[in-house]
């Protein structure tokens, strides 16, 4: 069978199309169907359900394109694995998530991509204390640093404060070379560089001078109470119960705490319970704590990832 969808303007077809055919070729290989473009539109050949299905979804990019709405590669993967049914739920998410969480150096506009991620910032914006769990790739942390800078420039915080468990086991750094700064750094160089994708380095520098963005292992963190700061715990999979509480009881007034962490990939030695784990179940019922599991649909990295994630999760399941 063939369809042919006419497109209003050269421009909206050159977006749906996008750069190199690369948007074209992802719609056909996820409806498996035929799409040719010409002046006029584009030709679809397929059987009636692939047509059907590639038909929404192009109508769909079309109106985005109408109001103005950038259609990137990932927002066509994102799209092509949204459930046939769910489709239009998953276009008005993206329309949505156009909310400007920060800018990062290269100007792009900071945002979250999909259903889980758009959940995760409501989530945040609302809840004092938020757990963010998920694989790798799917923006946990990220997300929750755009949100801290976010609100630093609002002035909704006066500090932004980052840490990770910077041992796996319980930070013993005393048997590394070099003075404490050199000791650390290694732990603590993947905060640094998402930090310095969203601010000046001329800023960040004054703003570390001046105590208002601190990085720090989780082990700086005991004896304090943090006010007025926006916390994010990242790697809290390798938080070990007594951390994790020592973490969750800094809080202090007109602060927000964001926990990262991915269970699958915990450094704890074997039989020793993982904090965030025990987290979850027992602050489960605290009406103030929310809970966002993302998942592996959540992933905006390489697409590739998202298939390496599902694999192991394959993998693990035929294990048990």
């Amino acid at each position: 069978m063939k369809k042919i969808i006419k497109i209003p303007s050269t421009d909206i077809l050159q977006a749906i199309v996008g750069q190199y055919d690369e948007n074209i070729k992802l719609i056909e290989e996820s409806c498996n169907v035929k799409i040719v473009a010409n002046p006029e539109g584009l030709k679809l050949t397929g059987n009636k359900h692939n047509l059907e299905k590639a038909n929404q979804l192009l109508n769909h990019l079309i109106e985005m394109a109408k109001k103005n709405k950038e259609i990137k590669k990932q927002d066509i993967l994102y799209l092509t694995r949204t459930p046939h049914a769910t489709l239009k739920e998953g276009v008005d998410l993206l329309q949505l998530s156009e909310e400007k969480l920060g800018v990062s150096q290269q100007k792009k506009a900071i945002t979250p991509k999909t259903k889980g991620q758009f959940s995760y910032i409501e989530a945040i914006k609302d809840y004092d204390i938020v757990f963010g769990v998920g694989p790798a790739g799917t923006g946990k942390t990220y997300l929750a640093m755009a949100m801290a800078v976010s609100a630093l420039k609002k002035g909704e915080v006066r500090r932004i404060i980052l840490t990770r468990p910077a041992l796996e086991a319980g930070e013993s750094l005393g048997y590394l070379p070099g003075d404490m700064y050199e000791k650390i750094s290694p732990y603590l160089r993947p905060l640094y560089d998402a930090l310095y994708d969203m601010m000046e380095a001329e800023r960040i520098e004054k703003y570390i001078e001046m105590g208002i963005i601190e990085v720090a292992p989780l082990a700086y963190m005991r004896g304090r109470t943090l006010n007025d700061a926006f916390i994010v715990l990242d790697e809290a999979q390798n938080c070990t119960t007594e951390q994790m509480k020592m973490f969750l009881t800094r809080l202090g007034f007109d602060s927000k705490t964001v926990i990262t962490g991915d269970i699958t990939q915990s450094d704890l030695p074997g039989g020793k319970p993982l904090g965030l784990l025990q987290a979850i179940d027992i602050l489960k019922e605290i009406k103030g704590i929310k809970f966002i599991f993302l998942t592996g649909d959540d992933v905006v990295r390489h697409e590739l990832v998202q298939e390496i994630i599902q694999a192991y999760a394959k993998f693990a399941n035929n294990e048990t």
